[in-house]
């Protein structure tokens, strides 16, 4: 676990709005034509955090959000940690289980909702005695924030967040374990923050698309936050949808976009007839891997060089990235470190030489300091300050190159075997639209290797088969191939191989 003590204080979330220009546009809401300055999201921000004083959040409270993307989850958020609270932002599309379980982890003083209304929320926070505050869009103010449809009271006075608060409670993935509860702290989100913006060369001139869930790190820091600390714009749509981008990215210059390979791959299926935005200096990728062939079409097709990067929630998003022209951009590579420092390591923690494979550790300010009242998983998580990954990867002249999952490796004779690897290669065919692969328990070897597949073209899986063998070692080469209609992934796009696996196992086995 890593040392607190000595720690420099760092900045607080306020800070974020302090490099923009008083009259210069902060959020861009397209669907409505409102553009709100640097003054006039400080002005509500602040007003919503009276607000919050008035329905009783203080300093340490935790306050959830299931609320769609748009303007109004990144002034409530910032309205949450000015008062030195914990935002706790949840997908809006969970079911009443879902909401059930994180409300009963994270306990709440309040939950924003919309307010019209949302049954599975109402129906959450009735069994956990969560008290419901709606929210209801205003024009030329803050939303109202509604109890039993009567406004929320106002109380001017609170005492500031400061940059040791939490300012935010995020879940891990839950990809191959039960969610952990992730403590971001207030310098944490600055220093990440300020680690992309830098590293991208943001600026007032620049405006960023949100095309990101804002219940997600993803959305949050890169495509939100970096962009605001830099003194830029964030066009920040209430309803997204991949063939509005298109248009609404030439009306408002949008300079860059983030997005897993997934969204990346929906977007530039709609680009239409008006073609990219002239404005576009870089595209960013993230979330997943992205294979080659995806990366050279979206250059061609964004006109705009695609850097993909790497994040977990608890670094508070980005810890490498591949660079801006001139500095090489490496297909299958994440980049070089950005603000985190980055080692490659054995099971016991021994640092690896260059180009040996091992598991990514990492040390930041952007780190979080431990998983909430998980004292066993927050031991497990650290080598001494360095933060396990989970992750193998290796350095190669700087670039970081990710294997998979560590608890993902398919293991076929005692070799082991890089799923990523096998699901590039797949991908690199014509007629396939998206690739995972999983091992598949065998007497002989232990495991074999499985994958399933989306089409994009009809094809036969001996075809597939035959595509791997011209690429890879005849042992990672798949012995099974199944179609699918879609492979399920998280809300970021990450790919979950054991669920797929356990479902291609059932349906053969029902076969």
């Amino acid at each position: 676990m890593p040392e607190e003590n000595g720690r420099a204080a760092g900045e607080a979330l306020a800070a974020l709005l302090a490099g923009g220009e008083a009259g210069h546009p902060a959020l861009i809401v397209p669907d409505s034509g409102e553009v709100l300055t640097y003054t006039q999201v400080a002005t509500r921000v602040e007003a919503l955090a009276q607000r919050l004083a008035g329905l009783g959040v203080r300093r340490g409270d935790r306050v959830a959000l299931a609320l769609p993307n748009g303007p109004d989850v990144v002034l409530l958020l910032l309205a949450v940690t000015a008062l030195g609270a914990a935002a706790g932002p949840l997908n809006p599309a969970y079911t009443a289980t879902e909401y059930e379980f994180f409300l009963t982890d994270i306990a709440p003083r309040l939950m924003l909702i919309p307010a019209s209304g949302s049954a599975a929320a109402t129906a959450a926070a009735a069994t956990a005695g969560i008290t419901l505050i709606g929210v209801r869009p205003a024009a030329g103010g803050p939303p109202d924030l509604l109890t039993d449809g009567q406004a929320a009271t106002v109380k001017r006075a609170f005492e500031p967040g400061s940059p040791e608060d939490i300012a935010l409670i995020l879940h891990t993935s839950g990809t191959t374990s039960r969610p952990k509860q992730v403590p971001l702290r207030q310098r944490n989100l600055m220093a990440s923050a300020r680690t992309i913006a830098a590293h991208y060369r943001l600026g007032p001139a620049d405006v960023s698309f949100c095309v990101m869930p804002l219940f997600h790190i993803h959305g949050l820091v890169a495509s939100t936050f970096a962009a605001l600390g830099a003194g830029g714009a964030v066009i920040a749509p209430r309803r997204f949808t991949p063939q509005r981008f298109w248009p609404q990215a030439r009306e408002h210059g949008a300079t860059w976009l983030s997005a897993g390979p997934t969204l990346h791959q929906m977007i530039l299926d709609r680009i239409g007839d008006g073609g990219p935005p002239g404005t576009l200096r870089f595209v960013r990728s993230c979330s997943s891997a992205l294979a080659p062939a995806l990366l050279e079409r979206a250059e061609q097709t964004y006109h705009a060089p695609m850097l993909e990067a790497y994040g977990m929630t608890e670094a508070s998003h980005q810890m490498t990235s591949n660079p801006l022209p001139p500095a090489g951009r490496v297909p299958t590579s994440v980049g070089v470190p950005t603000g985190t420092e980055v080692r490659i390591v054995d099971q016991a923690g021994t640092p690896l030489p260059a180009g040996r494979a091992g598991e990514v550790v990492i040390r930041g300010p952007g780190v979080m300091s431990g998983y909430v009242s998980n004292p066993a998983a927050t031991a497990e998580a650290f080598f001494g300050d360095w933060f396990r990954t989970g992750d193998r990867g290796v350095l190669r002249d700087g670039y970081l190159y990710l294997e998979g999952r560590i608890k993902e490796m398919i293991i076929r004779g005692g070799e082991n075997i890089a799923p990523a690897e096998i699901e590039q290669v797949l991908a690199s065919h014509p007629a396939v639209r998206d690739a995972v692969c999983f091992g598949v328990p065998d007497d002989k070897y232990g495991e074999l290797v499985g994958a399933a597949v989306t089409l994009r073209a009809d094809v036969e899986p001996r075809d597939l088969i035959e595509h791997c063998r011209g690429q890879l070692a005849a042992f990672k080469v798949p012995a099974q191939i199944d179609m699918l209609e879609e492979i399920p992934r998280t809300p970021t796009g990450k790919v979950q191989r054991r669920r797929v696996g356990e479902f291609v196992a059932q349906r053969r086995a029902g076969a």
